[in-house]
């Protein structure tokens, strides 16, 4: 079964003490990083352990982080490529 990318928006607040923020108010196209939703590198740090902790997605190739994290459809398409 898929995920979708409420699902992913959800665990990103909870993971991410985001609770300021809604699943509605983060764009599915949005940066996650710098002017969009404004991640910094800490926060990819525990991106990263949450997707590990509840989808059982590994990230080998760091060289392509930038291109799934660029938003949620991009992650939410390889957590769903890669979950085990």
């Amino acid at each position: 079964m898929s995920i979708t990318t409420q699902e992913v928006k959800e665990k990103l607040i909870e993971g991410l003490n985001l609770e300021e923020l809604t699943p509605k108010e983060i764009d599915d196209n949005e940066p996650l990083f710098n002017e969009g939703l404004g991640l910094d590198s800490v926060d990819a740090i525990e991106l990263i352990v949450v997707l590990d902790a509840n989808y059982n997605v590994k990230f080998e190739n760091m060289d392509e982080l930038k291109e799934i994290f660029a938003s949620i459809t991009n992650l939410t398409k390889y957590i769903n490529e890669n979950r085990k």
